[in-house]
């Protein structure tokens, strides 16, 4: 197979882990044996150097206005330091060509350039949840989706914050390559093969607010760290010494979910750790998650993931390695 090549843009104020994360990715796949799979290309207005968010200083190979990316041509546009305004020359420059190349990718707040090109509308899309209120605002015409960590709509690919962009990327690499490749490439950079990409993007813990107070936060670790043990609102409740009615008040008012809500996101974040990493049976992983039984793991699943967790497994568990192979005995 030819390689393929991957266009990224650059410019004054972009995340440099929108832009690294991902190269890193793709020329992670060329260091392993075989012919080279992608061929990389960093583009500015101008071809002139930019800076990115954190002062790092990038050279691009070439000018963006004499690219004209085309079949065999993936497009990545990082996300940056979203002001509000955008550079013409960049936006001007996608309305016009970034949708001829094959698929057309963004990192982060680069899907606001996206938006604002016109190359979203119709689609469904993410970005940083910092922005997705105003994506979803200014872009009536582009269904924002602001849980996932990444949304593939046919060629057009979007993933939400930063480290997200190495998620999306990875994913890019299983569907050129094949999943022992992109395996390849994550252990290389020590990281997940890929979050799903239907993951959300805070974790149970981040996606909460952390309580003010010092006993509801004790509660939060302990549930986190103990997701197999009793964790009704009367157990919890006990731990914070309160009466359960004004723990459980207490628990929404302070962190934003009630407590019940934030145990099933718990449980079920830590039951999907064991599906995609180890080799556990259902039964096993849901006494360990504190569901007693594996029909209430799916029910959860099902309610919160939208799948049972066998199909969960199928689709982001990492394979069975075949056992390795023993000398034939002496004869």
């Amino acid at each position: 197979m030819s390689s393929r090549n991957v266009l990224v843009v650059l410019y004054d104020g972009v995340q440099s882990l929108d832009v690294t994360g991902p190269m890193e990715v793709f020329s992670g796949a060329d260091r392993h044996p075989g012919p080279a799979r992608y061929a990389l290309r960093t583009v500015s207005p101008g071809g002139a150097p930019v800076r990115t968010s954190s002062g790092l200083r990038l050279v691009p190979d070439g000018e963006l206005e004499s690219e004209r990316p085309g079949a065999g041509t993936t497009l990545l546009v990082p996300g940056g330091r979203y002001t509000g305004d955008f550079a013409p020359e960049i936006t001007d420059w996608l309305r016009a060509h970034g949708g001829s190349a094959q698929r057309l990718v963004s990192v982060c707040t680069g899907g606001l350039l996206l938006a604002e090109a016109g190359l979203l509308d119709g689609r469904r899309a993410t970005t940083h949840w910092y922005v997705c209120e105003r994506m979803a605002r200014d872009y009536p015409a582009v269904t924002v989706e602001p849980d996932p960590i990444y949304v593939r709509d046919g060629p057009v690919s979007t993933s939400a914050g930063v480290t997200a962009g190495i998620d999306l990327a990875l994913a890019l690499v299983e569907e050129d390559h094949g999943r022992e490749l992109a395996l390849s490439v994550a252990r290389h950079l020590v990281v997940f093969l890929r979050r799903p990409g239907n993951q959300a993007q805070f974790s149970a813990q981040l996606a909460a607010q952390t309580a003010a107070r010092e006993p509801l936060r004790e509660v939060q670790h302990w549930i986190t760290e103990h997701p197999g043990e009793d964790l009704s609102v009367e157990a919890l409740a006990a731990r914070a010494a309160l009466s359960p009615r004004h723990f459980a008040r207490s628990f929404r008012a302070e962190t934003g979910v009630t407590p019940g809500r934030y145990v099933e996101r718990v449980r079920v974040e830590h039951a999907r750790r064991l599906l995609e990493e180890g080799g556990e049976g259902v039964a096993q992983i849901s006494r360990a998650c504190g569901y007693g039984n594996p029909e209430a793991l799916r029910r959860a699943f099902v309610r919160t993931l939208g799948q049972p967790p066998a199909e969960y497994r199928r689709r982001f568990g990492i394979p069975p390695q075949p056992p390795p192979a023993t000398a034939a005995p002496d004869a």
